[in-house]
């Protein structure tokens, strides 16, 4: 017999449970979130690039001339702005010419979700019948997944043939019953021969039927499902996120603790611990826990035994940070400096006058002062600002009256240092026409070395200021992504 029987896995059981959390559950309507979430989804450039990239394999899918319209819409209404131009980023013709996936369409999404509704079916059928053997709803069935379970963690190479005993108990004998069925129930019989000719079509499997029972079926559990993972999700990152990341800080830091001793501690020791009998108990425990007997007494005995016991375990919790945690640290500071640079005027002769405050010193080595640039700085001391992310430790600027030791350390060349009085650090000439005022581009390179009265002055003369900066702390507006 080579005839075949189609047929669909579906969930014909009852529906997929939505979980609920307290405190969780399904948004209330926002259209203005609503809004937002659309405009960022539908950014200019990617849906822009995929729908054309789209428009090219719609025409082997056979799409409606009404959905060809509605993609032509959508590429006129979207701006053909890209995110690579905005980004000065080199276009990455990789994922087009290695990877064959259409972009993003609307006719093609509504395609897709159509198919996967139709095939979904499986997974939902195994989600049910695991939900009924771990609660129990047929107690032989789970005390034969205990029994599995307890073999597989007492010998753990039984797990190389739990794939092979899935195939034949679940995939190769069904197949084979289907072909060579038991006989009528009317008929009377001793025994079921399996032998002789198949009697019946092999079963293949197809999706489910669009606007069928099974199809609609399908949907009803992918929306519980989305459901269930919107719930779990948000109930996860409620439980998970307040203690690591770091709002209570000494929390944070106390579990951070414990993690690194633990994982210090089975990186040296985990070879010593039973890990058979561990995984054992594990299995048993979690299976027994979904037993409706089981969860009734848990409940019940919560306040009365459980509580005292967590509250307990808190209020040690609690001592132990406030003794062993130590938070009050000051914020990290730095030191800053600026640089007073003052030029000479009328000559060698002549007064110095205030020029500008720099980063740089512009001494007559400098990359600036070869290139024949003007000094970078501002003109007033009110004007200079602490870097970014930090703040003024202190009131005001200091002066640096070690000039000889920032001098050595940055292995200025070509000038004359003051060890007394006023500090500064003034350039030297090798003859009488460099003190002069250079035309811009002509380089100074001075061949004698920084020291006191070693011959007469150059135009420029500079001195340090040094200041104390502290961390600044981090609004909430700042941190978020734009």
């Amino acid at each position: 017999m080579d005839e075949y029987t189609a047929d669909t896995f579906v969930n014909r059981d009852e529906p997929v449970p939505v979980l609920a959390f307290s405190g969780t559950g399904s948004p209330p309507p926002d259209p203005e979130g609503k809004r937002s979430r659309l405009r960022e989804s539908l950014s200019n450039s990617k849906v822009k690039e995929k729908l054309q990239d789209g428009a090219s394999s719609r025409s082997e899918t056979g799409f409606s001339l009404q959905d060809r319209l509605l993609t032509k819409l959508l590429q006129q209404v979207i701006p053909t702005e890209n995110i690579e131009e905005v980004l000065e980023l080199p276009p990455d013709k990789r994922s087009s010419k290695y990877i064959g996936r259409p972009g993003f369409s609307l006719p093609l999404m509504t395609n897709n979700f159509r198919r996967f509704n139709s095939r979904i079916g499986i997974v939902f059928v195994f989600q049910t019948r695991l939900i009924r053997v771990l609660t129990w709803r047929d107690p032989t069935h789970t005390l034969s997944l205990l029994a599995v379970c307890t073999f597989i963690c007492l010998d753990p190479y039984l797990l190389a043939t739990l794939p092979i005993a899935v195939a034949l108990l679940f995939v190769m004998v069904p197949a084979y019953l289907i072909r060579h069925p038991a006989p009528p129930p009317t008929v009377s019989h001793t025994s079921y021969s399996l032998n002789g000719p198949p009697l019946a079509p092999a079963r293949t499997i197809k999706p489910a039927a669009e606007m069928s029972k099974d199809f609609f079926r399908n949907m009803r559990d992918l929306q519980n499902s989305m459901d269930d993972f919107s719930n779990v999700h948000d109930g996860v990152l409620k439980i998970i996120t307040p203690p690591t990341n770091f709002s209570n800080e000494a929390l944070s830091s106390t579990i951070f603790l414990f993690l690194f001793v633990s994982t210090c501690t089975l990186f040296i020791a985990s070879h010593l611990l039973p890990w058979r009998l561990m995984s054992l108990f594990l299995c048993w425990v979690s299976i027994t826990l979904g037993h409706p007997s089981v969860q009734q007494f848990v409940l019940n005995n919560r306040e009365s035994h459980l509580r005292p016991h967590e509250r307990t375990a808190q209020s040690w919790l609690d001592a132990w940070i406030a003794r062993d945690i130590v938070l009050d640290e000051p914020p990290e500071t730095r030191e800053v400096e600026v640089y007073e640079l003052q030029r000479r005027t009328g000559g060698r002769k002549g007064e110095w006058e205030s020029w500008i405050f720099s980063p740089n010193p512009y001494d007559p080595l400098s990359p600036q002062r070869i290139a024949g640039e003007r000094p970078k700085g501002t003109r007033f001391f009110e004007d200079v600002c602490a870097p970014k992310g930090w703040e003024w430790g202190d009131k005001k600027w200091v002066l640096d009256l070690g000039s000889r030791e920032w001098v050595e350390e940055r292995m200025v060349q070509g000038v004359e240092v003051e060890v007394e009085g006023e500090r500064w650090v003034t350039d030297l000439v090798v003859d009488d026409d460099a003190s002069s005022t250079p035309k811009k581009g002509k380089k100074t390179s001075p061949e004698r070395g920084e020291g006191e009265g070693q011959g007469p002055s150059g135009m420029w003369r500079r001195r340090r200021w040094i200041r104390m900066v502290r961390r600044k702390g981090v609004s909430s507006t700042n941190g978020k992504d734009g």
